[in-house]
């Protein structure tokens, strides 16, 4: 039996303070709805927009096993604004497997985006990347994910320990089901530490300031053989100066 390691969890008024110390922090649900001032309920509304990703098609090891789809937003405080849908790209010193090319992935539909909870999360998200850089404009891209068993196995980070290229990275875990594995690592970009921990609980979420961490997720298993399992994220990067792939970077 696999050992899992309970996740770091802080208070939300100590979510900066955290960050600022070690590069990253982990809050529970109940955290996440005192930090984003949200009902479970309005958390729970988004959750019916993973049932609609279709597949992935530019996986170069040649897995099925994720689906996704993918939004583009400029955050001016409170201001959530949406940018005409555009290509996904991550230079290669950043994404070796997938680094490099602009991917297509199909847009945000309205059952996600028309959610009241939606700009919300991405103006939150969005604000402590002003705490911690100074505010400016910021330019959000949101990933919705679901890895799945097909094959036996899905690898929610096939790339490997990685940094994005961003100012700040929030990973939610959205929902899990029967599968073992997944559990997040993170490590100092210039140090010799790490922690390990298995996020669990619907609505948690890991935030990382990408400058000074790398991370990573090891892949899922079936728990029970035959039957299929996910695991589904919500992933929200920020970044200052303009999107990936704009601005030479």
């Amino acid at each position: 039996m696999t050992a899992t390691f309970a996740p770091p969890y802080t208070a939300p008024d100590d979510l900066l303070p955290t960050l600022r110390a070690q590069g990253f922090a982990v809050l529970d649900a109940a955290g996440v709805r005192a930090w984003l001032g949200l009902t479970a309920e309005a958390l729970r509304a988004l959750e019916p927009a993973w049932d609609d990703l279709p597949p992935d098609e530019y996986l170069r090891d040649g897995g099925r096993y994720r689906r996704r789809r993918h939004g583009c937003y400029r955050v001016e405080g409170e201001a959530v604004l949406p940018v005409p849908h555009r290509a996904h790209y991550q230079p290669v010193e950043y994404n070796a497997l997938h680094g490099g090319m602009r991917r297509w992935f199909a847009p945000l539909t309205p059952a996600l985006t028309g959610q009241p909870a939606w700009p919300r999360l991405l103006a939150a998200v969005a604000a402590v990347a002003g705490a911690l850089r100074g505010p400016q404009p910021w330019f959000l891209e949101a990933h919705p994910f679901r890895i799945d068993t097909t094959g036996g196995i899905g690898r929610p980070t096939p790339e490997g320990a990685h940094r994005d290229g961003v100012d700040v990275v929030a990973v939610f875990l959205v929902a899990r089901h029967a599968i073992k594995g997944g559990e997040s690592r993170v490590f100092e970009a210039d140090g010799p530490r790490g922690q390990r921990f298995t996020l669990t609980e619907p609505w948690s979420l890991l935030l990382l300031d990408d400058a000074r961490v790398i991370h990573e997720t090891t892949p899922i298993q079936p728990l029970r053989e035959g039957e299929p399992g996910w695991r589904d994220t919500l992933v929200l990067t920020v970044r200052g100066g303009g999107f990936l792939g704009d601005d030479g970077a």
